[in-house]
């Protein structure tokens, strides 16, 4: 069962890092502005995971479960096992980064030559699909990953 601080800390925590971009999103800033924002969201961001980072080098274990330490040890993995699902959490991360700037390059070309003349539509979307597939190679590649660990 959680208690009450093991669910109003992530809360506070969550908004406390996204209140500095509530302005950003809504457009009401100016472009400085807008970029001291966004390093005070990084700083926060950072700043909460070298907090998590000393607690549990310290030994405060805030996230630790409630039970006996044989329980807690059950979940202990080899240094292979999270480079692993490092790998695989990269390997999903930067496919779909990947894939993202492919679309945003070929999309507006295909509604550019879909614009000037329809027969181009076939063709165009085409480019548009293997930009895509990139992630989803990435997906499965990550999902391979796992499965071997």
């Amino acid at each position: 069962m959680l208690t009450k601080l093991e669910i109003i800390v992530p809360l506070v925590l969550i908004v406390l890092i996204t209140l500095p971009l509530i302005k950003v999103f809504m457009g009401k800033t100016t472009k400085q502005s807008a970029k001291n924002r966004l390093y005070t969201h990084i700083s926060l961001f950072f700043g909460l995971i070298l907090l998590v980072f000393i607690w549990q080098v310290v030994g405060i274990n805030v996230f630790a479960a409630e039970g006996t330490e044989e329980t807690i040890q059950g979940f202990a993995g080899s240094i292979a096992q999270g480079l692993g699902f490092i790998g695989a959490a990269l390997t999903t991360g930067m496919s779909a980064l990947g894939a993202g700037v492919a679309v945003a390059a070929a999309a507006p070309a295909a509604i550019g030559a879909f614009s000037e003349n329809e027969k181009n539509f076939g063709k165009s979307l085409i480019f548009v699909a293997l930009g895509e597939g990139v992630a989803i190679y990435g997906l499965l590649i990550s999902i391979l990953i796992i499965n071997k660990l």
